[in-house]
């Protein structure tokens, strides 16, 4: 059975390797912590349908790879991205103060108006702490990003980061700085990038792996108890 929304929104997650990228779609769209989570080669992607102030929007989420060789692969997706989640590790102060790199790819390939939220994950590991809140408060500020800490591993404030993010888009185009017909917009009726072979009738939320510029040997479709859709994708020649 086909879905049915009345906005569609394409979301990126961006950020470097290690912060928990992976993690948090898995916990928005699976609504739990993903134990086994590798660095994720090319692009992981994940759908999922949600209330966004009386309107139904499907958020498709393109989760990027953050290690610096797989740069050139990713950046192709940030085009048209309505929204992104820009991610850092609280626990580390390398992946912080990364983040100026990663603004400046998402604003100069996506959009110059594309809605960010600044998030800063682990926040269960507070002990382990480098980076204050203030610190990163001050930074979203300064940029005119939102700003949430998150916890992949407990839940805290994942949904929220999405929805807030959504809530600003659906904002925008209430009020008329947001044009959804127009080309680039990242918002539409249809999915953004899905490839031909991978365009499935799915769920209310999926989850599975592309990797682009890479030799696909096999794809594997595994349906869960919770209509979660997974794929799995064997690659030859990806180093």
């Amino acid at each position: 059975m086909s879905e049915t929304y009345d906005f569609l929104f394409k979301f990126l997650v961006i950020g470097s390797a290690g912060t928990g990228k992976s993690c948090l779609l898995h916990q928005f769209i699976e609504n739990k912590f993903k134990q086994d989570s590798n660095h994720t080669i090319g692009v992981e992607f994940g759908s999922r349908v949600v209330n966004v102030g009386g309107k139904t929007v499907k958020l498709q989420i393109w989760d990027t790879a953050g290690q610096e060789r797989f740069r050139s692969v990713t950046r192709s997706y940030y085009r048209g991205a309505a929204g992104a989640l820009l991610v850092y590790d609280i626990t580390s102060r390398e992946t912080y103060n990364a983040l100026t790199n990663w603004l400046t790819d998402a604003r100069t390939l996506a959009s110059p108006n594309i809605v960010i939220i600044l998030c800063g994950n682990k926040k269960d590991l507070d002990a382990d702490r480098e980076v204050t809140f203030l610190e990163a408060s001050r930074f979203a500020q300064e940029n005119e990003l939102m700003f949430l800490e998150t916890s992949a591993l407990t839940g805290e404030n994942v949904e929220e980061a999405f929805l807030k993010c959504a809530r600003t888009i659906l904002n925008k185009i209430e009020s008329g700085e947001l044009d959804p017909e127009r080309m680039g917009s990242g918002v539409g009726p249809f999915p953004f990038l899905l490839p031909e072979s991978l365009r499935l009738t799915s769920p209310a939320s999926a989850l599975f792996q592309v990797s682009l510029g890479l030799q696909v040997k096999s794809t594997t479709f595994v349906q869960s108890s919770t209509a979660t859709l997974h794929t799995q994708t064997h690659l030859d020649n990806f180093l």
